[in-house]
């Protein structure tokens, strides 16, 4: 999927259930599952870290080569344009955002990062999107949802990002935001929040609303969990857009019906469903429609023109996060 691959300086680090990754270099990425394998890489020069009971990094084994990376006993990088990344609930999802990074980076702007791959995290995450879709299908109301363990979870991940020495923190998945807010709590860097990078990038596209006298209106199309947290309705209404839903008709007989379609690999049923669900909003005169869903993204293929409409949220994440890289550079 992607041309460059991540070359040159990898540490790695061991933390319960976590995998964290440094790359200084970029060259390739190409599409390397990680959950078969703890590591995100290993080139000839790296270093292995883990942790002792204080959380400090101890050097563990050292592999050949002379460009690893230095460390000190609190922080495994101390580069100010370090960006540090919680990995979502799918490997495809994060390598997704590494990709977007990539490419925006260019050959001559390499920064590094640290990624922290949970895959006990991904399956809670899993869990709570399959059981919100359930509720919604539920006849006579869902069931309340404990998401503290989410939380926690996440909370970990970000304060353990931090110690390692992060300057900027992202997530590349949907639903954890629904817990930005709680999971950024006392966080002391940058904490970037994807509804937040998509309004931004809007409002200063200075579009011009398709009917004189309207409101500038854009559609949001997301799973229930992440349009009934609200958070893109806030940032976008926070920026004077007017925000276009689906209403009860379209999630029921379009929307939900296309996420069961995908769920039972009917990929052609679910392109339909998508295609109704998205003309829905177009005719509302949206000037675009957010859409939030990575199995959503990947319905479509690329020379859809109904795509042409649509934003991906985690291409404004990845932009304003080298915008972030470049400002860190600058010193501004």
């Amino acid at each position: 999927m992607f041309d460059r691959s991540l070359t040159v300086s990898v540490n790695t680090l061991n933390y319960p259930s976590c995998t964290l990754g440094f790359v200084n270099s970029y060259r390739t990425l190409s599409r390397t599952r990680l959950n078969s394998n703890p590591l995100l890489a290993m080139p000839p020069s790296s270093v292995l870290l883990q942790t002792d009971e204080s959380g400090k990094f101890q050097e563990s084994k050292k592999s050949f080569g002379s460009k690893a990376a230095p460390f000190c006993s609190d922080a495994l990088l101390n580069q100010a344009n370090t960006v540090g990344i919680v990995g979502g609930a799918s490997v495809d999802s994060t390598l997704n955002l590494l990709g977007k990074l990539v490419q925006l980076s260019g050959e001559e702007n390499d920064f590094p990062f640290l990624l922290c791959s949970d895959p006990l995290l991904n399956k809670e995450l899993l869990s709570h999107d399959r059981s919100s879709f359930s509720s919604l299908n539920c006849k006579g109301g869902g069931v309340q949802l404990d998401d503290s363990l989410i939380v926690e979870n996440l909370r970990r991940k970000r304060v353990f990002l931090e110690k390692a020495g992060a300057r900027c923190i992202v997530m590349p998945c949907h639903l954890s935001h629904i817990w930005h807010d709680e999971v950024c709590k006392g966080c002391s860097v940058p904490f970037l929040h994807v509804s937040e990078c998509v309004a931004k990038e809007l409002k200063e596209a200075n579009m011009k609303p398709l009917e004189a006298g309207s409101p500038l209106r854009i559609g949001v199309l997301a799973k229930n969990a992440i349009l009934t947290a609200g958070f893109y309705q806030e940032k976008l209404q926070h920026e004077g857009f007017e925000v276009v839903l689906p209403d009860k008709a379209t999630m029921e007989h379009t929307l939900i019906p296309a996420l069961d379609a995908l769920n039972r690999k009917d990929v052609e049923g679910a392109r339909n469903l998508l295609r109704i669900a998205l003309q829905v909003l177009l005719v509302r005169a949206v000037n675009t429609v957010i859409l939030a869903s990575d199995d959503m993204q990947d319905l479509l293929p690329p020379d859809d023109p109904l795509l042409k409409k649509c934003i991906d949220p985690m291409d404004a994440l990845a932009r304003s996060t080298i915008k972030w890289v470049k400002s860190a550079e600058k010193g501004t």
